[in-house]
């Protein structure tokens, strides 16, 4: 009896083992041969927090696909826990954990598990960290970094959105120790700017649910409209992080109950955005004028000026196109020199050959001896590597002047705006020596050009007032005005063909000789926003019946860009803020929204003491909204350019880049 009692046990257990995944371990015992060991420990703040459920996984490689669990332990009663498991083969692999308790310290003891409190991290598919650190702020770098591949149930999405984002949470959180990382802890983050402080707390306002006290309040609060609320606290953060703006002085209240973290928020903010300054190798950017992303999602800055620190001094026009990694630091070899660059403007674009492209706009401060016979008739172009493929006076054909918008369609084409003319440059498949002159005279200075998925270009006129739009060959098709058109400068196209404008109302562009002291003598005294800004729709038989759409989060507008849920965000050179509306896609808008109503704040727009004087505004594949800090608040005529990225971690939806071949969201 007892010899078949034991083969009934031994069934039994392999049974059991049978519904474990093959390369998932749970704990006890060193790994084995092929296995990776990770120690780690969760805590809340500086408590342990025992009998938690840690469970590893491997990101799903498609959105909607199934993780793969790697392993699962249990926390002892000091929150430390053992994993062994199988690393996966693939360098690209996202691994993270998922560590599951109960809210109630006494269920918690007791064993059993809750699903109110779930804290998170993300690990690199490395080597093994010495330990690992799961509490709330790894968590809230986990939910910020990868809020658009995260799910009510999983982590899934498409490289490199995905990938980069990971990489990405790193900047926030370091989970080797749960503390603040290193980029957000010190310049031009740290004490610089308030990113810190409202970091910290978010950590405490999920630290009062894990204490069992503030769950209830959090999930009615971070519940999307339409959906059911959040299960548990990774699910709440995320929630916060697809509407930062929502319910941000009640959830402030939250973190006042449980305070862990410092330094922390004296008050509540407008929104609960995330911004992190980035400055590369912190002497290079000088007036960076807007940015392009190649297939990666590596970030290609046009840069008005040659770097220095103290604005006294005298700068002249900038001779090197910068390249940042996902994650903010300089790519390999760069910055990159040559080709003819000398003071970049707000032209920069990638094509789908991965070649860069940068309009010299001669941008240069005072003191300097501009040349205009030479450095602002030309754009230049470099390889994906930084090596200069235009000659030393740049690509000069098809009556380029002073370039401003430059942007490479899907067929390869590029479009030049010639701010100093009356015409667009069109350069056929990328072949400098095609490059051909379309005469819009309806146009004065014109400024931004984007391209719509049927391959026509949009071009803004800041001293017209109007948009010119050119079919795919260049021919002219029509000239658009009225619908609220002022000093137009950015344009960007959405998925069904309509053209979005920013108009500063206000900003007469520096383009016929003059320097940049015209702007800002007109901005100067500035200090509220101007009647005149406003954001244009314009539809693609280039009808306006829906517009100007006007708000307070509108303050001087000048890039716009359409995020893969076809929102749209407005970069400001004043205020300090950006501004998000909904766009032509009603659904992907808090219920009730029409198009052009303002989802960020409509008071404030989301505001950032990080931003300053900002002209160019991408989405990168991640979902991140990245912005030039152009202009220091007080610029000097000698010296005026400002010296940070500003980066929105995770609050557009994804779009994939020209580069990558593909359009719009990955």
């Amino acid at each position: 009896m007892r010899r078949r009692r034991g083969v009934l046990l031994l069934a039994a257990i392999l049974a059991s083992l049978a519904t474990v995944p093959s390369q998932a371990r749970t704990a006890g015992g060193p790994p084995g041969p092929d296995e990776t060991g990770q120690c780690g420990v969760v805590r809340s703040g500086d408590s342990p927090v025992g009998a938690a459920e840690v469970t590893l996984y491997r990101a799903g490689d498609e959105p909607g696909a199934e993780p793969q669990l790697l392993a699962r332990a249990r926390s002892g009663p000091d929150g430390a826990f053992r994993l062994s498991y199988e690393r996966p083969a693939d360098p690209t692999a996202v691994l993270y954990l998922f560590a599951d308790a109960a809210p109630d310290p006494a269920e918690r003891a007791a064993g059993r598990r809750g699903e109110a409190v779930r804290l998170a991290a993300v690990l690199g598919n490395g080597p093994a960290l010495p330990q690992v650190v799961v509490n709330e702020r790894t968590t809230v770098a986990a939910a910020y970094a990868l809020a658009r591949f995260a799910d009510r149930h999983a982590i899934a999405g498409t490289n490199p959105g995905l990938r980069n984002a990971a990489a990405i949470s790193h900047n926030l959180a370091d989970v080797g120790t749960g503390e603040v990382a290193q980029v957000l802890a010190t310049p031009p983050n740290g004490a610089l700017t308030s990113t810190l402080a409202a970091f910290n707390t978010l950590a405490d306002i999920l630290a009062g649910c894990v204490d069992g006290r503030t769950c209830a309040e959090l999930f009615a609060l971070t519940r999307e409209p339409g959906q059911p609320e959040p299960r548990d606290t990774f699910q709440a953060a995320v929630a916060i992080a697809h509407a930062p703006g929502r319910h941000a002085a009640e959830l402030f209240a939250l973190a006042a109950a449980a305070p862990r973290y410092r330094p922390s928020l004296p008050s509540a903010p407008d929104a609960w955005t995330v911004a992190l300054r980035y400055s590369g190798n912190g002497h290079e950017l000088d007036g960076p004028g807007n940015i392009a992303f190649d297939a990666a999602g590596n970030a290609w800055v046009a840069n008005n000026y040659r770097f220095a620190a103290d604005p006294r001094e005298s700068v002249c026009g900038g001779r090197a196109v910068l390249k940042f990694t996902p994650t903010g630091e300089d790519a390999p070899g760069a910055p990159f020199r040559g080709g003819g660059l000398y003071g970049a403007g707000f032209g920069v674009t990638v094509d789908p050959k991965g070649q860069a492209w940068v309009g010299n706009f001669g941008f240069q401060g005072a003191g300097c001896e501009l040349d205009e016979n030479r450095f602002n008739r030309s754009v230049s172009q470099f390889a994906g590597d930084g090596t200069a493929l235009s000659p030393d006076t740049g690509w000069r054909g098809g009556g380029i002047v002073q370039p401003q918008g430059v942007v490479a369609d899907r067929a390869g084409n590029v479009w030049i705006a010639n701010c100093g003319g009356r015409s667009v440059t069109r350069i056929p498949d990328g072949r400098a020596d095609r490059a051909h002159a379309v005469a819009t005279e309806s146009l004065d200075k014109p400024f931004g050009v984007a391209v719509d998925p049927a391959g026509r270009a949009w071009v803004t006129g800041n001293g017209s007032d109007s948009v010119q739009v050119l079919s795919p060959d260049g021919t002219p098709e029509r000239s658009v005005t009225g619908g609220g058109l002022r000093r137009p400068l950015g344009v960007a196209t959405d998925s069904e063909g309509n053209a979005w404008v920013s108009n500063s109302g206000i900003v007469p562009l520096p383009c016929e000789g003059t320097t940049p002291a015209d702007t800002a003598e007109a901005v100067a005294g500035v200090t509220v926003p101007h009647p005149g800004a406003s954001v244009t729709l314009i539809r693609p038989d280039g009808s306006t019946p829906d517009g100007p759409f006007t708000n307070d989060g509108l303050f001087l507008p000048w890039g716009i860009a359409v995020d893969g849920d076809d929102t749209v965000w407005v970069a400001n050179f004043g205020g300090h803020r950006v501004a998000r509306l909904c766009g032509v896609r009603l659904s992907a808008c808090p219920p009730g929204h029409r198009t052009g109503q303002p989802i960020s704040p409509p008071d404030t727009g989301y505001t950032s003491d990080g931003l300053d004087r900002n002209t160019g505004i991408q989405i990168d594949p991640s979902g991140n909204v990245w912005l030039t800090n152009n202009w220091q608040t007080v610029p000097l005529q000698t010296n005026p350019g400002g010296h940070e990225l500003v980066v929105l971690i995770g609050a557009a939806a994804p779009v994939r880049p020209v580069a990558a071949g593909e359009p719009s969201r990955p």
